[in-house]
């Protein structure tokens, strides 16, 4: 599940690189990584429930876009912003605890 997630990350940051899917590389880079990730949440499907598979997938993809998005192209990192990340990461965590396995 959580490397289903980091392709989520991965994918979202090449879009950037593609400049509109108008660069060959970036783009095989971005669409490989969108395919492995929706393969990945599948998998991840047969054993999780729907609701808290998608969550945390869209989550770890969220949190981790918004701080590369920081990083790598210097996005505000106010601290509204990070508090409001750690609370996506505490429902992640709350999601993964409160699910049967």
């Amino acid at each position: 599940m959580i490397v289903a997630g980091l392709l989520e990350v991965a994918w979202a940051i090449g879009l950037k690189y593609t400049e509109g899917f108008t660069r060959l590389w970036p783009s095989v880079f971005t669409l490989a990584a969108m395919a492995g990730s929706v393969v990945l949440l599948g998998m991840a499907m047969k054993s999780l429930p729907i609701g808290t598979s998608y969550a945390i997938w869209v989550g770890v993809g969220a949190v981790g876009t918004a701080l590369l998005g920081m990083v790598l192209f210097g996005e505000s990192a106010h601290w509204g912003r990070l508090l409001s990340l750690g609370l996506i990461v505490a429902g992640i965590v709350g999601l993964k605890l409160a699910t049967p396995t």
